[in-house]
């Protein structure tokens, strides 16, 4: 509201997720994890059912989006503590399920969710079973590295061109977002399904890769190569075109040559792991 003086987090009081906050002095563990993430305290009116946040002197503040998120999830990691402790209020949870908890936060507070949600599960030892979804390489490769001595599945959620999406499990290698990406294209260039929107994910690759090594042009990440020009002139017209997954089509013969000599020669300066890949080819050659 305009001019508002006095912003609250409404909590809904007839929910069980909440049972266990007035008895339970849930304050103190929501303050505990809250304390690593952010700068700000908050105070809980269990009249209203209400939260208010505070920095210093300054009550009723208006915290962002981000701060609003990481606040909740100290919420979620408090219920769940006293989940795994066997605490009667919370006794009815059977599963956990987390789906992108580190939304609108930077990537040092990324680590920091993803470090304290695993040391949270190693200590619980498998007593609540929990699945975890994330779009974030970066979350989900720490909680791989953390969780890499414990009895779990890792899955990536793998578009499937037009018959929508599969899950394909990554086993010991955290599969990332981009490496998923190049076996696709690869995958595509050995079958010669090659189509047009290949060429926007080909774009897209190479824009990762040139930001990963801090060049300020795509182009640049294949300097050296033979035909750069050639190249990158391609890349330039043939993924501008709103080309849709789920409306793949065929590219010509010249423009199919033209897509396999960019990225067999990409692949050549990059030396990316495939690992789903070299399963593959090892069984097709038995």
């Amino acid at each position: 509201m305009q001019n508002d003086a006095e912003r609250v987090l409404q909590i809904n009081s007839d929910s069980n997720f909440f049972s266990g906050f007035k008895e339970l002095a849930l304050e103190e563990k929501i303050f505990v994890y809250l304390q690593r993430y952010a700068d700000f305290d908050f105070k809980i009116d269990y009249e209203k059912w209400t939260i208010t946040f505070k920095k210093g002197d300054d009550t009723h503040i208006k915290i962002s989006r981000g701060e609003e998120n990481i606040f909740i999830w100290c919420i979620f990691l408090a219920i769940c503590e006293l989940t795994l402790d066997g605490v009667e209020a919370y006794k009815w949870v059977k599963y956990f399920y987390i789906d992108d908890p580190i939304s609108s936060l930077d990537d040092n507070n990324a680590i920091a969710v993803a470090s304290d949600l695993s040391k949270l599960l190693k200590r619980g030892k498998g007593k609540v079973k929990t699945v975890i979804s994330s779009h974030h390489s970066l979350f989900f490769n720490v909680m791989c590295n953390e969780l890499k001595n414990f009895d779990l599945n890792r899955y990536f959620l793998h578009k499937n061109g037009s018959d929508g999406y599969t899950l394909q499990k990554t086993d010991d290698t955290p599969f990332f977002h981009h490496v998923a990406l190049i076996s696709e294209l690869k995958q595509a260039m050995k079958s010669g399904k090659i189509n047009t929107y290949h060429f926007n994910m080909l774009r897209s690759i190479l824009e990762k890769t040139s930001s990963f090594f801090g060049f300020n042009d795509f182009g640049k990440c294949i300097h050296g190569i033979e035909d750069k020009v050639l190249f990158e002139r391609a890349l330039n017209l043939l993924s501008h075109g709103a080309y849709s997954v789920y409306e793949p089509v065929t590219m010509g013969d010249d423009n199919k040559e033209l897509f396999k000599r960019i990225l067999n020669a990409f692949l050549e300066k990059y030396k990316f792991d495939l690992p789903i890949l070299l399963k593959e080819e090892t069984t097709q050659t038995r």
